[in-house]
């Protein structure tokens, strides 16, 4: 008889994030992933508990295609297995994932998974307020030497680069928080090439990714999400997440998850991943309501600009924003004539829109970033960085966006 000949399993990113990594037989026939509450797993075997520590300690690696035995829920769990399987196609260019309990639970992993006393880090500025203190307060007194470059200026970030001794990592935070600046990333993965010491290049891409801008298929080594942001889309759970094309980056990544105890728990796998089939949905609708609001809001005269990637005037953060980013995203950031007075008066007139931080939520939320969630850096990163007392970082939502312009002229026009 002759043999069928195999058809490649060949679909598109949203048909794979339904259908990849999910087998359900495994759960009594259910169509979608159950919630697996277990601390411990039964092995099938001696053998195969010895093949399972084996292949967790790295003293061996499993061949392809081979159900290795779950061990102990703090190294990984069936959740977690599902979740990093089906995260993986939406992400261009990605092969493998971990997942964390919270964003900064992600970036301290990588940062102490790749970074040893002596060592150096360049990054862009601002970066989010959280990893700001990740960096003063225990990278730098562990002897890990952080340099800071103004977001936007490459020139500036390639002389870092090529400049810093033993460096190890280049992290960009793409557009950066709350200022939109955009940071090449194929250039920054140009000079972190030239350099002797091969520094990876990690992306922080929470405000454009997965569906607005993919730093992979721009060369970058590690791409970062706080998943609590767009991917999970509800404000309703933390999650941290890290992709690469790298398979023992991310296996690497995944050891010291296991030794710092931070993996995402079942529950919180199984309602991200969830999420994940509506991202694309979400994030287009939330990038056609913020683009209508910001260029309608530009001309108002209690705004001296509205930043947000469709406004852009600079010419080559202009080349950036079209060489990189598909669409504007949903993350608009307003400054304010009157500083921090006319800040706060507007915050406190807002109806629909509410007074606090985190972003990518359903519903529209608007801060004041110099003091919530920016509010540890030293005044002289600030003033590097652009947050002045004038700006209101606005997450847009989904609701109509007619509502929401409103709201927003209605605060508006009491400064």
């Amino acid at each position: 008889m002759e043999k069928r000949r195999e058809i490649p399993y060949l679909v598109r990113p949203t048909t794979a994030v339904l259908t990849r990594g999910f087998d359900p037989r495994l759960s009594v026939g259910s169509a979608r992933p159950a919630v697996f509450r277990s601390s411990t797993y039964v092995f099938n075997s001696p053998e195969s508990a010895e093949r399972a520590f084996a292949i967790a300690l790295g003293k061996t690696r499993p061949e392809k295609g081979e159900n290795v035995d779950l061990i102990y829920a703090r190294l990984s769990h069936p959740n977690a297995e599902i979740l990093e399987d089906q995260i993986v196609p939406l992400e261009k260019g990605a092969r493998a994932a971990a997942v964390f309990n919270s964003g900064m639970a992600a970036i301290s992993t990588v940062c102490l998974s790749l970074c040893s006393p002596g060592w150096c880090v360049v990054h862009t500025v601002p970066v989010y307020g959280g990893t700001q203190h990740l960096f003063d307060t225990l990278l730098r007194p562990l002897g890990i030497q952080t340099i800071g470059v103004a977001a936007g200026d490459g020139a500036a970030l390639d002389a870092a680069i090529a400049e810093a001794g033993n460096l190890v990592l280049v992290y960009l935070e793409t557009p950066a928080n709350p200022t939109l600046r955009m940071v090449d990333i194929r250039r920054a993965v140009a000079a972190a090439r030239r350099h002797p010491d091969a520094p990876l290049v990690a992306v922080v891409n929470t405000f454009m990714g997965p569906a607005f801008q993919h730093p992979l298929a721009l060369d970058a080594d590690l791409v970062i999400y706080s998943g609590t942001k767009y991917l999970n889309g509800f404000s309703d759970l933390l999650a941290g997440v890290v992709l690469s094309r790298d398979e023992e980056l991310i296996t690497h990544l995944r050891g010291t998850r296991a030794i710092l105890g931070n993996i995402l728990q079942p529950d919180e796998c199984w309602l991200l991943d969830s999420r994940l089939p509506t991202v694309m949905l979400r994030m287009n609708r939330q990038s056609k309501n913020a683009q209508r609001i910001a260029e309608s809001l530009a001309q108002h005269p209690a705004v001296r600009r509205v930043l947000y990637p469709s406004l852009l005037t600079e010419p080559d953060q202009i080349r950036i924003r079209d060489a990189q980013c598909d669409f504007p995203g949903a993350i608009m950031t307003l400054d304010l004539r009157g500083g921090k007075k006319a800040a706060f008066s507007f915050l406190r007139s807002l109806r629909i829109l509410r007074d606090a931080v985190s972003l990518g939520g359903v519903e529209s939320l608007a801060c004041h970033p110099r003091t919530t969630t920016h509010s540890e850096l030293s005044p002289e990163d600030l003033e590097l960085a652009g947050i002045t007392d004038g700006l209101v970082r606005i997450s847009v939502g989904v609701e109509d966006w007619r509502d929401l312009q409103r709201d927003i002229r209605e605060a508006l026009d009491v400064l």
